[in-house]
């Protein structure tokens, strides 16, 4: 292993080359470098079994949540989302109303502009937290980089110009951006509901005022065993719906165990965030999640981010909703945002 004055060296340098995990994969790498290794007692092999593969309750995945159920089956659909967001914090959805074509579409977007010359991805290449929209890999938070490049747009509450967007996911990132808002906002009355609450409490609260959209690369890895592609987290939002592809990877830790959750195709995933938890009054669960590398790949993901108060540098303070609050269930203030 690199010390850590090496290691901050090749980041910075890898941060300056503007050229992203994509850019060291095209120059034909067969041994990761040493600043992507993770170090020995943090290994991500020693707690994935050999089968590559854990299981858990929900028989292999997480829970399924049928949106077409809501118009008949409401309480229903109430109950499948409350017991999930109670529970494992993440659930799929399916038949929330977006196309499979516009899915699909945003998948490939994302992969066309990953995949565009070093040359071009360089100009949107940057760590200005006022910039809208910006490519960038990894972070200096991290004692180690991770194998993941990154598209973020920034879509609301500032209305975004679509001519800031890379020409080659402008539309197709508008659009999205437009039919994730309305799942998320179907998603906010269900989780209001779940609570005990009007429908509308959540979005009162403008909880789907902030939205983030964000393009993730995981290029196929040498050694993926020795690097991950993104390290274990809670997310900093209320929820996040997650559109990913094909290949897997994602991880949800449950009871303490990995859990693998499944593509599934057509669908979506929410997650519960922090800010979430703390208004709920700890009653929905935001859970620690990875990506892993692979061989395989790329890999993509888009990611939709609902109150990213960490990415908007807000110095807001979140508090459990009153109504939640009783002597039973006194407030929630272990987190703090």
């Amino acid at each position: 292993m690199a010390d850590s004055q090496d290691l901050l060296q090749q980041i910075k340098a890898f941060d300056e080359s503007k050229a992203g995990v994509k850019g060291i994969i095209d120059d034909g790498i067969t041994k990761i470098p040493s600043m992507f290794i993770r170090p020995p007692d943090d290994t991500v092999a020693k707690d994935i079994p050999s089968s590559g593969r854990t299981t858990d309750p929900y028989g292999g995945s997480i829970p399924v949540v049928d949106l077409a159920d809501v118009a008949e089956k409401p309480a229903k659909v109430i109950q499948d989302v409350r017991q999930a967001a109670e529970s494992v914090g993440f659930f799929h959805v399916v038949n929330h109303g977006i196309p499979n074509r516009v899915l699909e579409e945003m998948v490939e977007g994302a992969r066309v502009f990953h995949e565009l010359p070093r040359e071009v991805k360089a100009n949107y290449y940057s760590r200005d937290p006022m910039k809208k929209v910006k490519f960038l890999s990894g972070s200096y938070k991290l004692s180690q980089a991770t194998w993941r490049d990154s598209l973020f747009c920034d879509m609301a509450p500032e209305p975004l110009d679509p001519q800031e967007l890379p020409e080659v996911c402008r539309d197709i990132t508008m659009e999205y951006s437009d039919q994730i808002h309305k799942v998320g906002v179907t998603l906010f009355e269900l989780l209001s509901q779940a609570l005990g609450l009007k429908f509308d409490h959540l979005t009162r609260l403008d909880c789907a005022k902030e939205r983030l959209i964000t393009s993730h690369y995981y290029p196929p890895c040498p050694e993926p065993e020795r690097t991950i592609g993104t390290v274990e987290h809670t997310d900093g939002t209320f929820i996040t719906i997650l559109l990913q592809d094909h290949i897997g990877g994602l991880q949800v830790l449950v009871e303490n165990k990995w859990i693998d959750v499944l593509p599934l195709r057509g669908a979506l995933i929410v997650n519960i965030g922090d800010l979430l938890q703390i208004i709920s009054n700890d009653k929905f669960k935001s859970v620690i999640h990875r990506v892993l590398s692979k061989k395989e790949g790329p890999r993509i993901s888009v990611g939709c981010f609902f109150g990213n108060i960490l990415l908007q540098n807000s110095s807001s303070k979140y508090e459990p909703i009153e109504e939640l609050i009783s002597k039973k269930l006194p407030a929630f203030t272990e987190q703090s945002l």
